[in-house]
């Protein structure tokens, strides 16, 4: 009993390390836009005609906030950003690439509106401590079994 007791521990654990292997707070992104709060946009932005005034407002009022990681291409900040629009907004594909343009750059967000800009820190930064923790404890466990 107790090898069979063993064996399911260490399957339990691996597949809980690779459940924390895939999870969004390891990706390639400084903020974990996984847990936030998409409502701002898809209250406002409701299709079938999908109005642009509407759409855009909200738009730059969820993504300014994140100006810098959305701008910077060393991350994969812009492309999991809009994945999570279109999963909870099921807007159709480009909507807001093609309707929301201030000019050649993209949207022009307002001073002091970028995360670094201000003393405000998102919610999802306690999830990345949460799954931080979470990832620490499950090493010192895999290390205490094998």
């Amino acid at each position: 009993m107790g090898f069979h007791r063993m064996v399911f521990l260490r399957t339990v654990l691996l597949t809980l390390c690779i459940g924390l292997a895939t999870s969004s707070f390891i990706s390639d992104c400084p903020e974990n836009f996984e847990f936030l709060n998409y409502t701002i946009i898809t209250s406002q932005c409701k299709g079938p005609q999908y109005p642009p005034s509407l759409c855009c407002s909200a738009f730059k009022q969820f993504a300014c906030p994140y100006v810098d990681y959305l701008n910077d291409a060393t991350n994969d900040c812009a492309s999991t950003m809009f994945s999570y629009i279109n999963l909870y907004g099921k807007y159709p594909p480009g909507l807001f690439a093609s309707e929301c343009r201030e000019g050649k750059l993209g949207l022009a967000c307002p001073p002091g509106t970028a995360q670094s800009d201000t003393a405000n820190t998102s919610d999802s930064s306690t999830f990345r401590s949460i799954d931080s923790f979470i990832a620490v404890v499950f090493g010192v466990v895999l290390l205490v079994l094998f």
